[in-house]
């Protein structure tokens, strides 16, 4: 169930957590360049791809607190054993990348294994497993659960190695997603929308793989102490989002293999709460109406605020056509969008901070590629016709260039749009080009068609479970968030886990919206708060506990001080539990 495995070793101006880069090096605002940006090295594609991970989850601006009051970029040498792996059953493989620092940890043997947050490629949890554990002399296991920037040119038929470089499909050469289509269909494949696995419904098990991947690279880099087993090493799992969902499901599997689980932010499908699929698809039609009544005025104002407010007069009168909304006027129908999402379970504090997340069309590029993984959709047989395609001047499809697919690796966050990669839609029309293509996705989770049914279905296998009796568990979110809102995630999972009679601590975090990464946008770090050192603080918890020296966390609702505008971040702001 392993192929194409690769060792490399990280010194001497490269390294495990930043691959040389350090701290200034993450800042930089410009990637990392290519010498040939056409064929960049397996090395540059590393060093890049560590560099778009670290600043899609961190909040590394300058005053924001990292390296500084919370985290570390310290430079771990070590090597690294990298593989695709395949779950039996599965046609896709995932990436399993194994960082084994040198000051690996004799006494401690320990595993700190994670997955990708969002649909991120293998390093995507870098910033949250590796920036905690290599310190520590820990080994840190990373999967990208069967999503990731493994993107597939079907113009040129050109696919993604195992070493990232871009191949034409040969005999010898497996790419990381080998995507099927039919005749004539043209555009990119992307690994989470066109796997044909559902790769979501198996979450738990790639991190279990992942964790027994790391027991193999631990025998390779030290055989002197050989065997390595889970009764022997010690095995924490940590996510953040995704990933913090895929923590959750591994908790559920039999056997004594893992110690414990720190879950940030999960996106976690349980009775009692939500799926993703349906708020996003809710919120992909009504926010950007509802984000223009008042009463949730001041917004926090992200790059594309204007856009917002000039999407959502039009949203809003597309909505009234449709009957979805009530009201005579724009300003009515605000009010009546907002009344409805109040009574579905949202909060003023996550639409509030959703409204990044409308600026950013981040509704509509989820619903768009959740529908087609969640259906098993080939390429061209999206039911609400979307596909992914670069676009030429007129905003038509072409072929991608090769400087643009060499990078899609590096640079791609799995989910279109970006780098180079957009949402292609049949049919739109004005004035609110978007809208008949979001009731359709939102169809798909209301309606009673063969397309509802089979995207249904989809959504019916990613239902979570109570963890494994005695198994620490520790779940960290913030009230604010309004990308995976509290009410319909983490509430509902812990409610439902307590039931099961599972002990599940539980941290909410005043002031913390989901996105770290957008408080370096100066009102966003005005208004919120960064959730990593919440996570790293409960993994500290979770160790001391590990190691007989103190306590499991206890429940708490986490009181902290925003830091306004211009302010430095300081650990009084964060009101760390001890």
């Amino acid at each position: 169930m392993i192929s194409a495995e690769r060792v490399t070793v990280h010194r001497d101006g490269d390294d495990l957590l930043t691959a040389g880069l350090g701290l200034d090096g993450l800042r930089v605002m410009t990637p990392p360049a290519f010498a040939d940006a056409a064929q960049p090295t397996p090395a540059e594609l590393r060093r890049r791809a560590i560099w778009s991970s670290w600043r899609g989850i961190a909040d590394l601006a300058p005053g924001g607190g990292y390296g500084d009051v919370y985290g570390s970029t310290a430079a771990v040498p070590g090597r690294e054993y990298s593989a695709l792996a395949t779950l039996d059953g599965a046609r896709q493989p995932h990436r399993v990348v194994v960082q084994v620092p040198d000051a690996f940890d004799a006494g401690k043997r320990c595993v700190v294994v994670t997955a990708a947050s969002g649909s991120r490629g293998v390093y995507g949890a870098i910033a949250v497993a590796s920036a905690w554990g290599l310190p520590k002399g820990c080994a840190v296991a990373h999967t990208d659960k069967a999503a990731g920037s493994d993107y597939f040119d079907l113009d040129a038929g050109l696919g993604v190695a195992a070493d990232g470089t871009v191949q034409a499909e040969a005999e010898a050469f497996q790419p990381a997603l080998d995507a099927t289509a039919a005749d004539g269909v043209k555009g990119v494949a992307v690994k989470h929308a066109h796997s044909g696995d559902n790769p979501e419904a198996d979450w738990g098990r790639h991190v279990r793989q992942a964790a027994e991947y790391a027991l193999h690279a631990l025998e390779a880099a030290r055989p002197d102490l050989a065997p390595f087993t889970f009764d022997n090493t010690r095995v924490i799992a940590v996510g953040i989002s995704n990933g913090g969902g895929a923590v959750l499901r591994a908790a559920e599997l039999e056997g004594d293999w893992l110690d414990a689980v720190v879950a940030g932010e999960p996106n976690i499908d349980v009775d009692g709460g939500r799926s993703l699929y349906d708020y996003t698809t809710e919120a992909a039609l009504l926010m950007p109406c509802a984000l223009l009544d008042p009463a949730l005025a001041p917004l926090p104002q992200p790059p594309l605020a204007a856009q917002v407010g000039a999407v959502g007069l039009v949203r809003c009168a597309s909505l009234k056509q449709a009957g979805l909304v009530d009201g005579d006027d724009a300003a009515a129908q605000a009010v009546d969008a907002h009344r409805r999402l109040n009574a579905s379970g949202w909060t003023d504090e996550a639409l509030r901070a959703g409204a990044l997340s409308a600026g950013f069309d981040l509704w509509r590029s989820v619903a768009v590629t959740y529908a087609s993984a969640y259906g098993r959709y080939a390429p061209g047989e999206h039911p609400c016709g979307f596909g992914f395609a670069a676009l030429d001047a007129n905003f038509a499809p072409r072929p991608a260039t090769a400087d643009e697919r060499t990078a899609w690796w590096s640079d791609a966050s799995g989910i279109p749009p970006g780098a180079g990669v957009v949402i292609t839609e049949t049919p739109v029309a004005l004035p609110d080009p978007a809208f008949a293509g979001l009731q359709c996705l939102r169809t798909l989770w209301t309606g009673d068609t063969a397309d509802a049914r089979r995207v249904q279905a989809g959504v019916a296998a990613i239902r979570a479970s109570a963890p494994r009796e005695g198994l620490p568990v520790v779940v960290v979110h913030g009230l604010h968030d309004g990308l995976i809102p509290v009410a319909f995630s983490s509430q509902p999972y812990v409610a439902m886990a307590r039931a099961a009679g599972r002990d599940v601590r539980y941290w909410q975090v005043d002031h913390a919206q989901h996105f770290d990464a957008f408080l370096g946008f100066p009102d966003y770090a005005a208004r919120y708060l960064p959730l990593l050192p919440y996570v790293y603080t409960a993994l500290d918890r979770v160790e001391a506990h590990l190691d007989g020296q103190g306590t499991l966390p206890a429940d708490a609702v986490i009181t902290t001080t925003p830091r306004g505008a211009g302010n430095a971040l300081t650990a009084g702001h964060l009101a760390l539990p001890d």
